[in-house]
């Protein structure tokens, strides 16, 4: 007994075994139930689903945030909350991405709960490695923080004065193209599985790699392109990778439980853009400002990025209202002033 709880206490990139041991166990309840219980038959997620299923996500990250408050204090857990609320925003844009994604392989939504599901697992493992390799180099080398701030900072700059950002290519996408070059290919949908087996033209079997299948490596090649902003991102809130790597993977299962309802109407955050480019040119100047002032607080942290992404999101909420709200006066308008007799010739 004793060797096994001097295995559970041991530390392990900074805390003990045990806590590791219990957040993927959490992780892989959640994962069992969400595929193995709600998603037995395969069905369509609505959008009254996907909020449900999304809000338990959430409450599972934010009740987590409050272990982490118990077990190791204040400031932790506000790290916590505040890189979760960093990973799920930034994250967002993702969701247009894999949106592009299915409509291009042109996946029923019924199956693309499947595809989503083996992009977290793929996710955990990617951003396990990804978190690691940002630890360890920030370990051993303390000037690496100041490389992810001025990152963060002309990220944060390039993404506030970009202009409209042209669609991503899929069609000639260079790993799609490798892919359809080096292993065999249906263009069918065969229900929700990612291989099947056909005969060929001789009506031997053969097995194929089917549009599912596709989708899933390019979203999971998306999400490596996007946690490129999101680690350095929290790794300047905390250097704690158990605080890191947490708040990051339940910010993912939240969002990509929440796609279903989120897809349908990102398109209305127009301003959330230029928010998220705000909170990376603030924790990207953090970093630069620690060695002048000080460590900025992890409340006050908290509350500029919330207040940020808060404001983007009312703002943004508000203009597609007001646009919404103004279109029927417009087309009124046009059809009175058609109606009216000698409009056409006065218009001449």
């Amino acid at each position: 007994m004793a060797p096994l709880l001097d295995f559970l206490n041991a530390p392990f990139l900074g805390t003990a075994v045990w806590f590791w041991l219990l957040f993927l166990a959490i992780v892989i309840v959640l994962l069992v139930l969400d595929l193995g219980v709600l998603q037995r038959d395969h069905h369509e997620i609505g959008v009254r689903e996907s909020l449900f299923l999304s809000a338990g996500y959430f409450a599972c990250g934010l009740a987590f945030g409050g272990f982490v408050w118990y077990e190791f204090g204040a400031t932790h857990a506000v790290e916590y909350y505040t890189g979760f609320l960093v990973e799920q925003s930034l994250s967002m844009d993702n969701v247009f991405v894999m949106a592009m994604i299915f409509g291009f392989f042109g996946i029923p939504r019924r199956y693309q709960h499947q595809v989503l599901f083996w992009g977290i697992l793929g996710a955990i493992v990617m951003r396990a490695l990804m978190i690691g390799l940002g630890a360890a180099l920030v370990r051993e080398f303390e000037w690496v923080m100041y490389l992810f701030g001025a990152f963060l900072l002309f990220s944060g700059v390039k993404m506030l004065f970009a202009r409209h950002e042209e669609e991503p290519d899929l069609a000639n996408n260079p790993v799609l193209r490798f892919l359809r070059r080096h292993i065999r290919v249906t263009p069918q949908i065969h229900q929700h599985h990612f291989f099947v087996r056909l005969a060929d033209a001789s009506g031997k079997p053969l097995r194929y790699a089917t549009p599912l299948f596709l989708a899933l490596i390019l979203i999971e090649l998306a999400d490596v392109v996007f946690a490129v902003d999101s680690v350095p991102a929290i790794f300047a809130i905390t250097q704690d990778p158990f605080i890191v790597y947490t708040s990051n993977i339940f910010a993912i299962l939240g969002l990509r439980a929440l796609y279903f309802s989120l897809a349908a109407m990102i398109h209305r955050f127009v301003y959330l853009k230029y928010a998220l480019a705000l909170v990376l040119v603030f924790i990207g100047a953090k970093i630069f400002l620690h060695g002048f002032i000080g460590k900025i607080p992890a409340g006050l942290s908290l509350g500029v990025t919330f207040g940020l992404l808060a404001g983007g999101i009312l703002l943004s909420l508000l203009k597609t209202r007001r646009e919404a709200a103004a279109e029927p006066l417009e087309i009124v308008s046009r059809e009175t002033l058609h109606a009216q007799p000698g409009s056409q010739d006065r218009s001449r």
